[in-house]
């Protein structure tokens, strides 16, 4: 089932408008100018719901991203490019990197090359970080459960382009959610133990990081 329905998505349900559409949405390299405005802005401007959030965003990133390659070595699956011959889309680059989505992406087949190349399957470092984010907005705004149709949009591309089994992805979203909410947790306690000694003004106003006990 999963390597029939990993064909069907990368193989049948496909045209040109896709592929370049998918393999933007994939390529982090075309997102980073617009994520670093987003992130100083909020910084500057969001207040203390907004740089909590960023905050707990990144310091979840940061714990997790050892934990998937120490479990990307540990489990080590294979890609579906190092077992079968594939459909493989990526944007042709660009400088800058964003006007790469205004060329034609390249579209080829996997071949015996690619079968030494690139790391394990699972679990999906893009899905991870997507995960941790759509979490971590959800939890701090009303409207923050949005960045799931991202988030699976993401999910998508990776099995589109020919880079993970649908497995993979849907693995990765349950493992990455117990790691965020694991860890959201620890800096929520961490928050209520220690900000009233060496914040307790903001403490006064913010007793809780995550959650406030007053509303």
């Amino acid at each position: 089932m999963d390597q029939q329905l990993f064909h069907l998505i990368n193989e049948r349900w496909t045209s040109s408008a896709l592929d370049l559409l998918m393999a933007a949405v994939s390529d982090a390299d075309v997102w980073k100018p617009l994520l670093v405005i987003v992130i100083f802005a909020a910084l500057i401007f969001g207040g203390f719901r907004a740089r909590a959030c960023i905050f707990c965003l990144l310091i979840a990133i940061i714990i997790a991203e050892p934990i998937t390659n120490t479990l990307k070595s540990a489990i080590n699956r294979k890609r579906p490019k190092h077992v079968d011959s594939v459909r493989m889309v990526r944007l042709e680059k660009g400088r800058p990197e964003f006007m790469s989505i205004f060329k034609s992406p390249v579209v080829r087949r996997s071949d015996e090359s690619d079968r030494k190349r690139g790391d394990p399957s699972f679990p999906s470092g893009h899905m991870t970080n997507n995960t941790i984010a759509a979490i971590c907005l959800t939890l701090f705004y009303r409207r923050g459960w949005l960045y799931w149709i991202f988030a699976a949009l993401i999910g998508y591309s990776r099995i589109y382009l020919g880079a993970h089994w649908p497995s993979d992805v849907i693995g990765t979203i349950f493992l990455a959610a117990a790691e965020t909410f694991f860890i959201l947790a620890a800096l929520e306690l961490i928050w209520r133990w220690g900000a009233k000694g060496f914040a307790p003004g903001i403490f006064a106003h913010h007793p809780g990081l995550i959650t406030n006990p007053t509303e």
